[in-house]
């Protein structure tokens, strides 16, 4: 039995909202910030969950075990504005079970 597992995502307004993202659905984190509309539409994942825009970039706050950044996303967020450390791109984030307690903040929009 798949599970939802409980994510923190703080908006681009500081406001931290504590979400249930289904495990079951092939879902990334950029479309759980769609669904929970945390993000102005048009302002999120632009070019489609592709790795080729930013603005889905989001800052990982906690030290949960993420999935290894791929070609891609170390490209564009090499590009991006507002990049630290802790960026992430959030389209590159699949949904899984170790995603558990996850904190991550959204990037200002570039």
């Amino acid at each position: 039995m798949e599970q939802d597992v409980k994510i923190k995502i703080t908006d681009r307004e500081g406001i931290t909202h504590e979400v249930m993202a289904p495990t079951d659905m092939a879902m990334n984190l950029m479309e759980v910030v769609r669904s929970y509309e945390l993000a102005p539409e048009g302002t999120i994942g632009t070019c489609g969950g592709m790795a080729m825009c930013a603005s889905c970039q989001c800052y990982v706050v906690n030290g949960t075990q993420l999935p290894e950044m791929q070609d891609e996303e170390e490209a564009m967020l090499s590009e991006a504005f507002y990049v630290k450390d802790n960026s992430r791109l959030s389209c590159q984030i699949p949904i899984t079970v170790e995603l558990e307690g996850l904190e991550v903040e959204l990037a200002p929009e570039s």
